[in-house]
């Protein structure tokens, strides 16, 4: 299997995981659920992924002119669940797209993305790092938070 394709399964994978999590929540209000010190809701990790993906990899890597609002990633509230997975396979519809149509992993990254001196597979495996990251996230807090 191409890195390339071995990639896109690893997005895939991951991105499937998160819809099984927002899937897993007992309400759709509970995926907004805050308390104490936990201050992101699922919701808003979900959010915060599709966000992070679409502008890393999308805008980033293919060029597709997303344009990101951090901030409200974290600020809008109470999105259907529906909505959430919409968002969330519609990116990975994207990355499938953008990575595999890449000619060559190794070409160095876009610096007007990301500072840090990387090639776009350096990028990759950064951003599955942050997306099972925020899977954990979302996990605990379903668990956390939602079990009595």
């Amino acid at each position: 299997m191409a890195i390339h394709e071995e990639l896109i399964r690893q997005f895939d994978r991951g991105l499937e995981q998160v819809k099984a999590e927002i899937m897993a929540y007992p309400s759709e209000g509970a995926l907004w659920i805050i308390n104490g010190d936990i201050q992101n809701s699922a919701g808003n990790l979900c959010f915060h992924l599709v966000g992070n993906l679409n502008h890393f990899i999308g805008a980033g890597i293919g060029k597709t002119g997303y344009m990101r609002d951090r901030p409200r990633e974290f600020q809008i509230r109470d999105v259907p669940r529906d909505a959430l997975l919409k968002y969330i396979e519609q990116t990975q519809s994207m990355i499938a797209q953008v990575l595999s149509q890449l000619p060559d992993l190794n070409q160095p990254y876009d610096k007007f993305y990301r500072k840090a001196n990387r090639t776009i597979q350096e990028e990759l495996f950064h951003l599955l790092g942050h997306l099972q990251y925020h899977l954990g996230q979302i996990n605990y807090h379903r668990r956390l938070l939602t079990s009595k």
